[in-house]
Formats: C-alpha cells, structure tokens, sequence
C-alpha cells in the first residue's frame, strides 16, 4: 500500500525544489525527508530525483508521480478545510473544466453567476484540452466542462451536454487597420491581414467555409488555439481578429478595436457538457440559467 507519508515528503520537495526548503517547511531533518524519499524509490523500483550538479531535478517518473501527489493533496486540502467548517459555514464545491478553445470573456460570462449564488459556493475552475477535462468528469474529478462543441461521439464516456447558447461572430481592428480594411464588408477582408482560430476550435471550419462561399481570400498572419492571445496579437495591429458578436462591446473597450463588421452566417456555440441527464448542481443552474436569460437571451 502506498505510503502517504513518503509520498507528501516527495511532494514538498518536489515544489519547494529543494530538501533544505522541504526541511524548514515540514520541520524535520534532511537525514528524515531524504531517507523516507529513498524508501518510497526501492518500494517501486524507480528514481523520482536526479541530481545536477546542486540541484534536484524530477525524473519522468518523478513528473508523473508529481502530477498525482499534485491531485491527491489538493483533494485532502479540499476535504479537511470542509472537516474543519462549522455547519454553518460549509460552501458546495463547484469544480468546472473549460476547453482551452473557449474565448476566457466568454467563460467569466458564463461563470460569473455561480459567484452571486445565496448558496455559500467555492468555484474550482480548471483549463484542459477537452478530452482530459472529459475523462476527470467521468471519474468525478470535475462537476462540469464548458466547451465550444457537445460531447463526443466517439469517446467512450457517460456525459450529456446542453446548449448554452449560440451566436455569430464579429471582427475587429485596430483604428489604423480599420481605417485601411474596414470599409466595404465583408468585401473588405480580401487579402487583409487576419489572425484566425486554431485547428481545435469548431469555429473555424465555419469561417473557412465561409471565406469560400463569399469568394474571400484574406491573408492568414496567425493561428491561434487561445482566443485571449490572439487578440493580444490584434490589438497590437497584427491583424484583423474575430470574436462572439455577443462580447462585442467588451472586446472594443478591453482592446481599444473597432467593429469593422459582423456576420450570423458563423456560429459559435457553447455546451454545459455534465454527468447528469438532470441538472441538479445549483452551480451547473445558476450558468445555464445566467446564460439563457443574459448573455445569449435565449
């Protein structure tokens, strides 16, 4: 059986980056940490440490125990602040998972209900590759995942997923490139500079298509999978970049853009993807309900 005193010694070590910070931290002596290390070494027959020079640095098979011991005590840090609660003060644990696809004004959007709840609720959000996020929902590691596309068809995972909503998408300049591309829509976006989404986002195969339909060949300067960086990149003048027309007006003022035009023959969409054919969690409510009456107006 796995020695859990070993293994949060490993741990301390392991973020402290070294057995001289782990001793001042666990209050114990280096002779103890790095023996107890050691044992937990021979028990698997693997190496968590190496040594370069001074330093300590993780194995592979360290990094992956690391991303475990990580997990593990998060959990039991979790499970004794609920111990030590009063019954009075105990808050619902709402743990979410967001695709890294999703634009992050978008999911303080949907998120930001959970926060105005009566219900004392203490929101965990974590951000993944969707089907990682999927497989921690499958083992109840997470309540809920908010993606851009519904659950799967071809994973082998129990989950159901609801609408959140949909809408179309805008673009956006800088003053300079909007006073150079932004006239004349959609005509305007021949040849100019544009910053698209990556590859793992749903949106944009629709808005390739759609530069076909319309005859449109802009000039691509950038892929991004993070909607947050590119546009960081667009408002640096790097290009033309999209975003959900329902953010519109946040993202002129956050980034200083223009509208320079807007289309619904694009859609973006965005799904609560849950365990529960029913929703039950106040938390997975409180967005679907924020999201139809809000922000999509469903």
């Amino acid at each position: 059986m796995l020695n859990y005193r070993q293994l949060h010694y490993f741990w301390v070590v392991a973020k402290t980056g070294s057995i001289v910070r782990a001793c001042e931290q666990l209050n114990l002596t280096p002779q103890t940490i790095s023996g107890q290390i050691t044992l937990l070494e021979q028990t698997y027959g693997i190496e968590l440490f190496r040594r370069v020079g001074r330093q300590l640095e993780l194995t592979e098979s360290g990094r992956q125990t690391l991303t475990y011991a990580e997990q593990m005590f998060q959990i039991g840090g979790e499970l004794e602040a609920m111990l030590r609660a009063r019954p009075d003060e105990q808050q619902i644990l709402f743990r979410v998972g967001v695709a890294d696809v999703v634009p992050k004004s978008i999911v303080y959007r949907l998120l930001a209900p959970t926060m105005a709840m009566e219900d004392a609720l203490r929101l965990s959000c974590r951000e993944d590759k969707l089907e990682r996020l999927l497989a921690d929902l499958a083992i109840q590691r997470l309540d809920l995942v908010i993606s851009d596309s519904p659950m799967p068809s071809h994973l082998d995972i129990k989950g159901y997923s609801q609408k959140l909503g949909e809408c179309g998408i805008s673009f956006f300049a800088t003053p300079a490139l909007a006073e150079q591309y932004g006239r004349n829509f959609p005509a305007c976006l021949q040849h100019a500079p544009l910053l698209i989404p990556g590859q793992e986002t749903v949106v944009r195969s629709r808005l390739l298509r759609w530069f076909a339909e319309q005859q449109l060949q802009p000039r691509i300067v950038g892929e991004f999978d993070d909607s947050a960086l590119m546009q960081a990149f667009g408002q640096s003048g790097s290009g033309i970049f999209i975003a959900p027309s329902v953010i519109a007006d946040e993202v002129c003022k956050q980034y200083g853009v223009q509208l320079i035009g807007q289309t619904d023959a694009v859609i973006e969409s965005f799904y609560a993807i849950s365990v529960e054919r029913k929703v039950k969690h106040p938390g997975t409510l409180a967005i679907t309900e924020g999201a139809r009456r809000q922000l999509f107006n469903w």
